[in-house]
C-alpha cells in the first residue's frame, strides 16, 4: 500500500494550507485515519485522528482550534485543513491508518513538507 500525501508548501505565519492523503488502489474506509508530523530533530507525533465514519475526531493540544481533519470515504481521501499556521508547525506531515490502540496499520509514505516562516 502506497500512501500519498500532498498539499504542503511554504507559507507565512498566520496562513493556511490544506493537506490531502490518498492510497491509490487501496481503500482505507474501514480504518480510523490520522495525520502525524515530524519536525527536524524531533520524533514523529500525532496531530489529529478521525474515526472510520468521520464522526469522531481528536487533536493534539498544539493544533486544537486551528487544524481540522476530515475524510471523504467516497473519494478515499483524508484532509487536514491547517489555519493560523505557526512557526512551530513546520514539519513533514504524514498520514496513516491506525488501529484502536493507536498503532499504525500501514507503511509510511514520503510525507509532505510544511514550512512556516515569519
Amino acid at each position: 500500500v502506497h500512501l500519498v500525501e500532498s498539499g504542503g508548501g511554504s507559507v507565512q505565519a498566520g496562513g493556511s494550507l490544506r493537506l490531502s492523503c490518498s492510497a491509490p488502489g487501496y481503500t482505507f474506509n474501514d480504518y480510523a485515519m490520522a495525520w502525524f508530523r515530524q519536525a527536524p530533530g524531533k520524533e514523529r507525533e500525532l496531530v489529529a485522528r478521525i474515526g472510520s465514519s468521520g464522526i469522531t475526531t481528536n487533536y493534539a493540544d498544539a493544533v486544537k482550534g486551528r487544524f481540522t481533519i476530515s475524510r471523504d470515504n467516497a473519494k478515499n481521501l483524508v484532509i487536514l485543513q491547517m489555519n493560523s499556521l505557526q512557526l512551530e508547525d513546520t514539519a513533514v506531515y504524514y498520514c496513516n491508518a491506525i488501529y484502536g490502540n493507536g498503532a499504525t496499520a500501514l507503511g509510511w509514505g514520503q510525507g509532505t513538507q510544511v514550512t512556516v516562516s515569519s
